[in-house]
């Protein structure tokens, strides 16, 4: 069906005859759980996606953390397209010649209910957005919202299209639109757009055997492995990631956009080093590369997010700056789908009073506060501006490493020296003055604790 044929089988909305209850633009997560409850609540719903099916314009494959769909989907666990149960869960500090790793592991995370899944994608969305359609939803893909509708007195009522028939009117618009959102800069809600707020992404699919995949990296049937790695892009402030689908690895390098222009580096390079080090290397060897990509990451927490409302529009996931890079945590589809879930119920609730002013839209702010989605970025807003600090990314690395080799390296006949004479050397060597560690690490304990 051509997205012009399914747009004529919509229905008069309740608020609006001439159009729809909601358009939410964007089927990523955050707008495929906001079509779906509002679909549930009776609503008439365009889910509106560019690409030509949802998922296809994301590079992202990798951890889904998907307890947030506990009562939006409750069969999730069986039903959505999964890769691996993450049962491992590794940090790894690396210098171009070092590298150390503290490994978790646990039995608990491979049974229900489960804690992290890896997942491609394109398959993910594609059946997150399936439950919204099935729920009544109208979705609508290879159609680009190009800007906004508004009415006399300068509020939200519908969006304009790259259609010839371009104009949608609903209400209430909710913008999903993805990263460095154009719906929430037209709107004027976006205040802290610039370029040290934004990381890229740059990854590789490598194909391996599922058998070799197990051997290489010490698990069985559906489980999987995390790496997370500090150290990755030595001179530009990121980091690395590794995890096992079933029959692939997903290795990448995350870049501070400012770090990456000021190198002169190109992220491929980057990534190519990482390939090429003795603790990667082993990993992937004799892998064929499946897919490059790369994609823009909000990183900059809490301080740099938009307004979140306004009238006749609310903004929800990667388009409100709503990934979670704390260094401990890297995490962002439960906290899109948490506020594509908020988003819909505060526009429920606005059907409800026919109030769909910045007023009555005011309690999508009071939701997220009230769950994870906001109180976890509140809490842990200082953590952007520490993990990406010079320290942090330049020098401790460095220093860790060093003192961890010179703990087990083994100088006959020579004494052993004790641990804090180790850790001066070992800081002395990387450029670390004491009292900025002893700094770092109250700063870390007021972030993290």
């Amino acid at each position: 069906m051509t997205p012009d044929q399914q747009l004529d089988q919509q229905q008069p909305g309740s608020a609006d005859p001439s159009g729809w209850d909601a358009i939410v633009v964007g089927a990523g997560p955050a707008g495929a759980a906001a079509a779906l409850v509002l679909a549930r609540g009776g609503k008439t719903v365009a889910l509106v996606e560019r690409g030509p099916f949802p998922g296809s314009k994301n590079m992202y494959g990798g951890v889904i953390y998907g307890r947030v769909l506990d009562d939006l989907v409750p069969e999730w666990i069986s039903e959505a397209p999964l890769q691996r149960w993450v049962t491992r869960r590794s940090t790894m500090v690396m210098t171009p010649t070092q590298a150390l790793t503290v490994d978790f592991r646990t039995t608990a995370w491979g049974k229900a209910p489960y804690n992290g899944a890896t997942a491609y994608r394109p398959d993910f969305d594609q059946w997150l957005a399936g439950k919204a359609e099935a729920a009544g939803a109208t979705l609508v893909c290879s159609t680009t919202v190009v800007g906004l509708l508004r009415n006399s007195e300068g509020a939200v009522v519908g969006v304009r299209t790259d259609r010839s028939d371009g104009d949608l009117r609903a209400p209430l618009v909710i913008a999903c639109d993805g990263v460095n959102s154009f719906l929430a800069k037209e709107a004027g809600m976006y205040h802290h757009d610039g370029a040290s707020h934004f990381t890229l992404g740059a990854k590789e699919t490598l194909a391996l055997p599922k058998e070799l995949i197990d051997q290489r990296f010490g698990v069985r049937g559906r489980d999987g492995v995390d790496i997370e790695i500090l150290g990755a892009t030595p001179g530009i402030p990121g980091g690395g990631f590794l995890y096992t689908n079933l029959e692939s690895v997903g290795l990448g390098v995350i870049l501070q956009l400012d770090g990456l222009s000021d190198s002169g580096r190109r992220p491929e390079e980057m990534l190519a080093d990482l390939k090429a080090h003795p603790a990667v290397a082993p990993l992937i060897e004799g892998a064929e590369l499946k897919e490059y990509s790369a994609h823009l990451i909000p990183e900059g927490g809490f301080d740099t997010m938009p307004e979140l409302f306004t009238d006749g529009m609310l903004v929800a996931g990667d388009a409100a700056c709503m990934c979670l890079a704390a260094g401990i945590w890297l995490e962002g589809v439960n906290f899109a789908i948490g506020a594509g879930i908020a988003a819909a119920e505060t526009g429920l609730g606005a059907h409800r009073s026919r109030n769909f002013s910045a007023e009555g839209l005011s309690s999508y702010q009071a939701r997220l506060e009230a769950n994870f989605v906001l109180a976890d970025h509140k809490k842990l807003k200082r953590a952007p501006g520490l993990v990406l600090s010079d320290r942090v990314q330049s020098q401790y690395p460095g220093m860790i490493c060093d003192l961890v080799e010179e703990m087990f390296t083994v100088s006959n006949p020579a004494p052993k020296e004790g641990a804090t004479a180790l850790l001066r050397t070992a800081a002395k060597r990387n450029g670390v003055r004491l009292r900025d560690l002893a700094k770092d690490t109250l700063a870390g304990i007021r972030t993290f604790g």
